[in-house]
């Protein structure tokens, strides 16, 4: 836990760091809107090996304390900055980004050039997806504010820990119950979360599963998503990375608009490269994590660290 000054900066207190690996260049993993370190476990135990790999969690998530500021990208930024520097992780270094966590390390490249060696963006959002918000993505965000702060409340009085209890125990019939009383809908978050968790090491179940018993990491999720137009437009105000390595993966089920954006960011980039995850939904981490590994590993030997 590395106390990055909350209270001075009106930002979160402290934020949790794993690092393992000794040699060879920071790695440094920027997880999903809702994600916590833990979505990196199966990459950073390979990436361990011929780098120095270091998952974190943002304010709200995983193991980190609350903050008061919004949560928008110049601030998430400025936690980031200020947790590397906490934790005295050397300048040059390479960000590997999946999904709002793409978005993210593009925007702290743009701030901080000169402590950035290259990217990797695992199926990245892009700021341009958010930027004119239409009615029914707009509403779509409503839904989801409203179910994580509805969430919060079923967390503190337990429905959570239970629906989640039964749903890793195989059970559907009484969680779903519980989604349709609470939300008027069959299919639950809940239930998704348990689909994607049950990919990643089992090891791990019991800390994701621990963290959405709590009410903090539904309050959190509600504040990522309440900011998120204004993190994009945060975002796209920042200039482009300029004269970075980049390689993008993009997962099987991306769009064309998603595909060309995404391209044209290869084309632009020295030794940029745009790779399809064909075996792959928007998780790639979980799905095909040796494609990440070997993304990360061939960033090391572009920025003449391997």
């Amino acid at each position: 836990m590395i106390d990055i000054g909350g209270s001075r900066l009106h930002l979160g207190s402290r934020l949790h760091i794993i690092e393992s690996g000794e040699a060879g260049p920071p790695v440094i993993f920027e997880s999903g809107i809702s994600a916590s370190c833990l979505s990196w476990t199966q990459v950073r135990a390979q990436v361990e090996g011929f780098a120095r790999a270091c998952t974190y969690d943002r304010a709200w998530l995983g193991w980190s304390d609350p903050a008061t500021a919004p949560r928008t990208t110049s601030n998430i930024v400025e936690e980031l900055h200020a947790l590397l520097s906490g934790a005295r992780i050397s300048s040059q270094r390479i960000l590997v980004g999946h999904s709002f966590g793409g978005m993210l390390v593009r925007a702290y490249a743009a701030k901080y050039p000169e402590q950035v060696a290259g990217l990797v963006l695992v199926d990245p959002l892009s700021p341009s997806e958010w930027l004119s918000v239409s009615p029914s993505h707009s509403k779509m965000l409503r839904l989801g504010v409203k179910l994580a702060r509805r969430g919060a409340l079923l967390a503190r009085i337990g429905v959570v820990r239970a629906s989640l209890a039964l749903l890793m125990a195989g059970g559907r019939l009484v969680p779903k119950a519980i989604a349709m009383l609470s939300s008027g809908r069959g299919e639950s978050v809940i239930s998704r979360l348990v689909g994607e968790v049950s990919k990643m090491p089992p090891e791990t179940w019991p800390m994701v599963r621990a963290h959405w018993c709590q009410a903090k990491s539904f309050l959190g999720l509600a504040g990522y998503l309440e900011s998120l137009p204004a993190s994009a437009a945060e975002a796209d105000a920042f200039a482009e990375p300029g004269n970075l390595p980049v390689i993008v993966l993009s997962a099987a089920s991306s769009t064309p608009e998603q595909l060309k954006e995404r391209d044209a960011l290869a084309r632009r980039s020295p030794h940029g490269q745009h790779i399809i995850a064909a075996k792959s939904g928007h998780w790639i981490q979980l799905d095909q994590p040796e494609l990440v590994v070997q993304a990360i590993r061939e960033m090391v030997r572009l920025t003449n660290f391997g």
